[in-house]
């Protein structure tokens, strides 16, 4: 019997075999592009992203409130936002989707009159996006 054979024989019967380069080769090409695409789905998300928040409101009357509240965004990039009016019980009263050109500046103030159907007690911008 030659060496070969009573290594085969061994590793056969204790488990023990030659290493697998072409696997481990395979499994780490594969996990450098996951990696590259969990990387590149989140850098690119928030490139083209939008926050918003509410900085205040004012009620006029019983059937219009002006809603405050600041964008921030990449610049140039136009952006739309959905404003709502609400009365005590946190119904919708009032609600208006209005569309902004893009900015020289990455963060802006804005205000939009919403027309209500009630008298609201509170106004907030609900969601902003890229058109």
């Amino acid at each position: 019997m030659t060496t070969d054979a009573i290594e085969r024989k061994l590793a056969d019967r204790y488990g023990r075999s030659r290493p697998r380069w072409g696997l481990w080769i395979v499994v780490g090409v594969l996990a450098a592009g996951l990696i590259g695409y969990v990387g590149w789905t989140t850098v690119s998300g928030a490139v083209n992203s939008v926050d918003y928040d509410t900085t205040g409101y004012e009620l006029h009357d019983a059937h219009s409130v002006t809603v405050r509240f600041q964008v921030t965004s990449r610049p140039g990039t136009p952006v739309a936002c959905a404003v709502e009016a609400q009365d005590p019980e946190h119904g919708v009263v009032g609600w208006r989707v209005v569309e902004f050109p893009g900015s020289d500046s990455t963060s802006r103030a804005l205000s939009v009159t919403v027309p209500t159907t009630a008298e609201a007690t509170t106004g907030l911008a609900s969601n902003c996006w890229i058109p």
